[in-house]
């Protein structure tokens, strides 16, 4: 019994210890509460830290960097076009713009060709790829964004309720619309398709808020007339357009020319094997959407230039004159009597290749011709001849101008003391024609739409528009398509 109890007082001494060792911890440390993590989607990413708790997206992606991940955000590039809308759901493009309209956005479509290059000053001889002089280039739009080549005529509308100004280009399908409103941003707001079929001779004029049009080789093509006033409201280009009338009063015709004053049309180049044999019509169109033809002018004309005349000859001051060059020579007629035109004179000149086209000076003294093809012909640098117009009845040769290239000349304009000519492969020269009167023109400036060669050939720069109001100037190149121009100094 004796050695028992001290066995019994080691227990209690241990078992007294303990008790109050757990009785101090339990004084010590306050209790904790468990803690929970809340994962609704289970991707690994507790929802407080989400940016899409209820989608699994492990990586987080968020692309706009508006907190919103990228699986659960309805606008991923926040540009304010609901996903399920957007042509480019995860690049910004509030303007949803689709040039070749594949419902793919301009700005995440890998095939689409950007229009409208920054500014390319001429600097060094060179704007971008093109050789120029004195001219920068303000935008270029390829021909494979009006899906058609080659390119043709140009003519340029400006509207004077709103102030915008508009490229209208022939094309092989039809006709373009181009808003070069902001010449570095053009827009291309879509195309007229051709009447019958696809043909390369193509041309426009307007008259008031009217494009007219028509084309050579081209069976019943007849005339198409465009109300402009429709480009206002173009709300997703490019769109396709249909005409306001077709006047088929014709079929093929090479050219048309528009006096503006007199609200007359004249429709050359008539179809030889046609009813009009060639001969050019007078149509009225003042009323544009009721054209009615007013009479005839014999003879095959490739182009021409009627004006409400006031220069030098007073015989003559106040008629309404033609002026055509006429393949071989140059025709002058008195129409002011539509239905009866008068012949009062034509001039020819010495190797003579094919007297395409001419321009009045603006004090109507003299007349620009070129001709499209002495210089396949006869070889020697481009060629533009220069006609004394003061006696109407008794025109006289003046003096030729030879360019620097020996390119083809096509069509030429005169806007105040320069003259425009589209060269083809030269592509677009500027002539101060200030000192014509002394025999002497020279150029003054140049924009290349053709960089390759100047050799005489039927390629480059088929027209020049320079007559917007702000000064940009428009060039419809066969192979490269629309390009918009500007003096370097303005």
């Amino acid at each position: 019994m004796k050695k028992i109890i001290p066995n019994l007082k080691l227990l209690l001494t241990l078992f007294l210890v303990g008790f109050l060792v757990i009785q101090f911890q339990s004084c010590d440390n306050e209790p904790v509460d468990p803690i929970v993590i809340i994962d609704t989607d289970n991707d690994g990413v507790e929802d407080s830290q989400d940016n899409c708790p209820l989608n699994s997206n492990q990586d987080q992606a968020d692309d706009d960097n508006d907190g919103i991940g990228n699986v659960c955000d309805n606008d991923a590039d926040n540009d304010g076009i609901s996903d399920d809308a957007d042509n480019c759901p995860l690049v910004s493009n509030p303007d949803q713009s689709d040039a070749d309209n594949d419902g793919i956005g301009n700005v995440c479509d890998e095939d689409y060709v950007d229009p409208s290059p920054a500014l390319a000053l001429c600097e060094n001889g060179f704007a971008d790829i093109y050789p120029c002089h004195n001219y920068d280039l303000m935008s270029h739009i390829p021909l494979s964004v009006f899906n058609s080549q080659p390119g043709s005529d140009i003519w340029g509308w400006a509207d004077t309720e709103t102030g915008k100004e508009y490229a209208i280009m022939g094309v092989l399908d039809g006709t373009v619309f181009v808003d070069v409103s902001d010449p570095l941003s053009p827009i291309f707001l879509g195309g007229l398709s051709t009447q019958t079929y696809g043909n390369i001779w193509r041309d426009i004029k307007v008259y008031e808020n009217y494009a007219f049009i028509v084309a050579d080789n081209a069976g019943e093509h007849g005339m198409q007339i465009f109300d402009l006033r429709h480009l206002r409201t173009v709300a997703n280009p490019p769109q396709s357009f249909t005409p306001d009338l077709h006047y088929s009063g014709f079929g093929s015709a090479h050219n048309i020319v528009v006096n503006q004053d007199t609200g007359y049309a004249y429709i050359v180049g008539t179809d030889r094997n046609g009813p009009y044999a060639g001969d050019t019509i007078i149509i009225d169109i003042e009323n544009p959407l009721n054209p009615i033809e007013a009479g005839t002018i014999s003879g095959y004309s490739h182009d021409a230039q009627v004006v409400v005349y006031d220069g030098p000859d007073a015989e003559h001051f106040g008629k309404d004159i033609y002026i055509g060059s006429n393949e071989d020579k140059v025709l002058i007629v008195d129409v002011t009597n539509k239905g009866n035109p008068i012949v009062l004179s034509s001039i020819g000149y010495s190797n003579t290749g094919y007297t395409h086209q001419g321009w009045f000076t603006e004090d109507m003294r003299y007349f620009i011709v070129g001709d499209e093809i002495d210089e396949l012909t006869f070889g020697g640098n481009t060629r533009t001849l220069i006609f004394d117009l003061e006696d109407l009845d008794n025109p006289l040769f003046s003096f030729d101008y030879l360019g620097p290239t020996t390119a083809i000349d096509h069509n030429g304009y005169v806007n105040g003391s320069t003259f425009y000519l589209a060269n083809y492969r030269a592509g677009v020269r500027m002539i101060d024609i200030a000192n014509i009167e002394n025999s002497s023109i020279s150029e003054i400036g140049y924009f290349d739409t053709y960089p390759d060669n100047d050799v005489a050939s039927f390629d480059g720069a088929w027209s020049v528009y320079p007559y917007l109001p702000s000064g940009n100037i428009l060039v419809s190149d066969i192979d490269r398509g629309l390009f918009v121009i500007r003096k370097s100094d303005l």
